[in-house]
């Protein structure tokens, strides 16, 4: 029987075989505690910025938001 890891390591081999490559990202952890407050106040802290009305203006222009369930 194969193990995990020769399963995944061919598995990689064929992925990379079509041309991919893996990638690592690191993401906020949202269960951190402080995380929910962080957020609170960086949105506080642009909510009355002029700049911040016009990006946001201009993303709910060109959103292509078809099929999203409203």
């Amino acid at each position: 029987m194969q193990t995990q890891d020769t399963k995944q390591s061919r598995y990689r081999d064929r992925l990379r075989a079509r041309g991919l490559r893996p990638v690592q990202i690191w993401v906020p952890d949202t269960r951190r505690d402080g995380f929910a407050e962080e957020c609170r106040r960086q949105a506080l802290s642009v909510r009355d910025a002029a700049l911040e009305r016009e990006t946001l203006d201009w993303l709910a222009a060109v959103a292509d938001t078809r099929g999203w369930t409203e």
